[in-house]
């Protein structure tokens, strides 16, 4: 590949705002901008290759500098077809295909992964992953993302999909979840579920049930301490199935509760008995919310050599 590409689009969808970046092959981000998630597929295809050609102008490059683009988008999707399937945040863009789409307004390899997936792809490449393998990832916000690599390579299940580890059961007869079972993973620990179970008490956000849990209010405290026993037991499973150098930590809730969601995981570790347990270490994302951006563009990079 030519000097001249040492570039990749890194795009990155999510429920409410897309970030469109041009990321170098260190993981750096040379420019970026962001812009809130149209409802309309074509307006979102659209808006991103108008961003892009912004940011391509500004850096006084054309459309064939990149290697290609790469996009890290919330799921379901299948990175195969490039088929977006999300009814959850991203209504009205069922049946949406972001390859072609793009492909055809760009003329640039067009590359697809689940947000999770492309979050770990980042910290593989430039942050707290970089020089693990295999490494499983989590991502507590208002959601709960999760992805494995494995190999050098995004672990996919049936038909090249994404294993959505945030549905890993952790209790019989928990809370209820969108995706029409109970006690899944999300569905007691998400920052969703903390803030549904916290309103059940007076509470008004996930952020009021941390407050009042590190101040020992009892109500709050059991809100929150089953969220950790939920992550114990997730990890458990996890751990047991993959049994990764690293767990990488990110999202919004881990950002002011690491070492609450850590420690329990580390727990898990600790009392497993059959597996190199002092061979696995739990750490916090390094990128933060670039982390979708970086990996998006590790695709490019990946899929071109």
């Amino acid at each position: 590949m030519s000097e001249q590409r040492r570039l990749s689009a890194g795009i990155d969808i999510g429920g409410t705002k897309i970030a469109v970046g041009l990321v170098d092959r260190s993981g750096q981000i040379v420019c970026r901008q962001s812009f809130a998630t149209p409802k309309e597929f074509q307006s979102a295809v659209s808006s991103i290759t108008l961003t892009l050609g912004e940011l391509l102008r500004a850096q006084a490059l054309e459309f064939s500098a990149l290697a290609g683009l790469g996009i890290g988008c919330a799921g379901p999707v299948n990175p195969r077809t490039g088929l977006v399937n999300n009814p959850y945040t991203l209504p009205g863009w069922e049946g949406g295909n972001l390859i072609t789409s793009l492909q055809s307004r760009v003329g640039l390899p067009v590359y697809l992964e689940n947000d999770a997936d492309a979050a770990l792809l980042g910290e593989s490449l430039a942050g707290a992953a970089r020089g693990f393998d295999p490494v499983v990832m989590l991502t507590f916000g208002t959601g709960i993302g999760g992805a494995a690599l494995s190999g050098n390579a995004v672990f996919r299940g049936a038909a090249g999909e994404h294993p959505e580890i945030g549905h890993v059961p952790v209790m019989r007869g928990g809370a209820v979840c969108y995706c029409g079972r109970s006690g899944c993973l999300e569905s007691i620990a998400s920052g969703a579920a903390i803030e549904k179970a916290g309103q059940e008490h007076g509470f008004h956000t996930a952020r009021d049930v941390f407050v009042a849990a590190s101040v020992n209010n009892s109500r709050a405290k059991a809100i929150i301490d089953q969220a950790l026993d939920a992550t114990a037991c997730a990890a458990w499973a996890l751990l047991h199935t993959f049994l990764p150098q690293r767990f990488v930590l990110g999202g919004g809730i881990i950002d002011d509760h690491f070492r609450l969601f850590a420690s329990a995981i580390q727990q898990s570790i600790d009392a497993a008995a059959m597996i190199p347990r002092h061979e696995i270490a739990v750490v916090k994302a390094a990128l933060g919310n670039d982390a979708g951006l970086v990996g998006a563009a590790a695709l490019a990079f990946r899929g071109t050599g």
